[in-house]
């Protein structure tokens, strides 16, 4: 069992917290785009209240550890391995208490390349635990908005994940996918659940709008998120998302197997 202290000090030596390799410029171009409303950083969420790029700096100081100083504008952002250490207790939790209600969960990752192997390790251990993993509209298209403009995508499960992949990508099942923030393929899940009169998720495990897009819609989430990713912690101070785990959200995906440990023994999900 991984002890708080050693999961400490792989944050540290991994880059999941401490200096990070998300800069500053990202994140505070991310707290004025959001400020502005734009889609590409609410990531699904609706704000209730005003947020301004102060409010939100202040926020982010506050859930991750990034420097308060709006005078500081460039350089390594940083993340209090304290708080993310804390956040991955509160997400163990709600993990575990799903699993005590063997209630459906739905996992989906806009990170499949980083993330998916902390998602499926997550997925196995709550299928055990006698929860329905939920793969609902596999080969639905999404189309989502890029930089390079409007592209077609479908949804895949892969070890009970949700993805998406580009048209023409690999087959079904192969561990590709694309990075997306967007809430569409979380949509997308619902409504097929929805159209099959299966069970809704009780709770949706994921990250940028696999998050967001759950939570405004009343489905309790929770998620990893970076620090230029505001909508998490955004909609974890008004309510909609349950915990938002402050760390690096793009480093190896080896470097994520000793989270999954740490938060499934502290789930008391391990096998």
């Amino acid at each position: 069992m991984l002890s708080t202290g050693a999961m400490r000090a792989h944050l540290l030596a991994a880059g999941l917290a401490g200096p990070v390799a998300t800069s500053r410029e990202q994140s505070l171009r991310s707290y004025r785009l959001f400020a502005a409303r734009d889609p590409r950083v609410t990531l699904g969420l609706d704000p209730l209240w005003r947020w301004d790029e102060r409010d939100l700096l202040r926020l982010m100081a506050d859930k991750c550890g990034v420097s308060g100083d709006p005078a500081y504008r460039s350089g390594p952002d940083v993340i209090d391995p304290e708080r993310t250490l804390s956040a991955l207790g509160a997400f163990a939790a709600r993990l575990a208490e799903a699993a005590r209600r063997r209630a459906p969960v739905l996992l989906g990752t806009g990170h499949p390349h980083r993330l998916l192997g902390f998602y499926a390790g997550l997925a196995d251990a709550l299928s055990a635990a006698g929860c329905l993993v939920l793969t609902p509209a596999q080969g639905r298209c999404v189309d989502i908005t890029t930089r390079f403009g409007v592209r077609t995508y479908s949804l895949d499960y892969v070890r009970g994940v949700a993805l998406v992949r580009e048209e023409g990508a690999e087959g079904a099942g192969c561990e590709t996918g694309a990075h997306t923030h967007s809430p569409l393929p979380v949509r997308a899940a619902l409504e097929g659940l929805a159209d099959a009169g299966g069970p809704l998720p009780e709770l949706v495990v994921g990250d940028h709008g696999w998050v967001c897009g759950a939570g405004q819609l009343g489905i309790e989430a929770v998620g990893l998120a970076d620090t230029d990713d505001p909508a998490l912690f955004v909609g974890e101070a008004e309510g909609r998302v349950s915990v938002a785990v402050p760390l690096d959200d793009a480093v190896r995906s080896d470097y994520y197997r000793p989270l999954t440990r740490y938060v499934l023994n502290r789930a008391c999900l391990s096998r």
